[in-house]
């Protein structure tokens, strides 16, 4: 009741100010219909129902547990196949390629569970590293494959300074750390689809 009767008293002020400066009668309807819907509809979000807030809440944690799947496989590959002490992950990263990989999937049949993730990343000398073949659910037939393939930050290569003083800590072709960038690639492929349009490269 207080914000009607403030509102009220706000159409009034309009409706003097528009007579007082001479406007005519469409402009003061329209004033009066701006703030009619100002008290009718109600703020975005609000009216969000139970169900919409249930599937967004699923969806966040679909996100996250993809995040720490792909983050265990980094951590598995260190040793193995990246050959390095320790993987520097930008913060969002994981987060950011969940939500991307979550939307490529939302036009399958079978969502995610109809997914074969191949993670790889990138090798300082061309080429990649494959590090492990993700099936999202074995009880379900894939439609799609998706590769997601990390970058390393450029910038963070050791000098030939630095292989020097590696090598007199590590093994050959250890290192003490890889640093990834932000960036990456996500390649959607239709396993189904003989067209062309069943292959989908994004560049992040």
């Amino acid at each position: 009741m207080v914000a009607t009767s403030t509102l009220k008293n706000k159409n009034s002020e309009c409706i003097s100010e528009a007579f007082d400066r001479r406007y005519d009668q469409s402009y003061i309807e329209d004033a009066l219909d701006f703030w009619e819907r100002c008290l009718s509809e109600p703020p975005v979000g609000v009216g969000l129902s139970v169900g919409d807030a249930e599937s967004l809440r699923q969806e966040a944690g679909t996100c996250q547990q993809l995040a720490k799947l792909l983050e265990g496989c980094l951590s598995r590959a260190k040793k193995s196949t990246l050959h390095c002490a320790e993987v520097l992950v930008p913060e969002t990263l994981t987060r950011r390629i969940s939500r991307d990989v979550l939307r490529l999937a939302a036009a399958e049949p079978c969502g995610l569970r109809g997914c074969v993730l191949h993670v790889l990343v990138e090798a300082e000398r061309g080429g990649c590293k494959r590090l492990e073949r993700i099936v999202c659910d074995a009880s379900v037939v894939p439609t799609f494959e998706l590769t997601l393939v990390f970058k390393q930050d450029a910038s963070a290569w050791p000098s030939l300074r630095d292989l020097f003083h590696i090598g007199a800590c590590f093994a050959p072709g250890f290192r003490h750390a890889l640093k990834l960038s932000p960036g990456f690639r996500l390649i959607k492929k239709k396993l189904y689809s003989s067209s062309p349009a069943g292959t989908v490269v994004e560049e992040y």
